[in-house]
């Protein structure tokens, strides 16, 4: 029986973001048709088997999806038929299953594109699998920092 990684999702006018949390990926494939259907499996650590199938919002063109597959997640980059911003992620008005969520570390509203695209954060075609940024996250990453309240009431 196969689980479904936690997968996060972010869009651009032009793109849709989906990072596939999964830890010692091996075997990834990856899967994508005109219509927004978009196929992922792999087999995780332990030899355990992952898969989903999301019909995405509208149609996307496969030959401009990529795909990098890094120690911690697998990123992918999904190119949108026509651009333009989605209301949601999936065709289905329902509420997305659990394992889906909005990728905040990603991010950005339709006002704020220019701004964050012109901001000097790496976009997909500057990630390289092995590139050390994934091997120095923290794994409390995009946390708020709260003090330590114990350490404030002994000063």
């Amino acid at each position: 029986m196969s689980s479904h990684p936690e997968v996060l999702w972010a869009q651009r006018s032009d793109k849709i973001y989906l990072t596939v949390c999964l830890p010692d990926a091996k075997d990834v494939t990856v899967k994508s048709e005109t219509q927004g259907l978009f196929n992922f499996s792999a087999t995780g650590a332990h030899g355990k088997s992952f898969d989903f199938s999301l019909e995405l919002y509208d149609n996307i063109t496969p030959e401009g999806c990529k795909v990098n597959i890094g120690l911690r997640n697998i990123l992918c980059s999904v190119q949108k038929e026509k651009k333009g911003w989605w209301k949601r992620l999936l065709k289905s008005d329902e509420k997305p299953a659990p394992y889906i969520k909005v990728d905040w570390n990603k991010w950005c509203d339709e006002d704020e594109e220019e701004s964050v695209k012109s901001d000097s954060l790496a976009s997909d075609d500057d990630y390289e699998v092995g590139n050390g940024k994934d091997e120095e996250s923290s794994d409390d990453e995009g946390l708020l920092y709260l003090p330590d309240l114990e350490k404030a009431r002994a000063n």
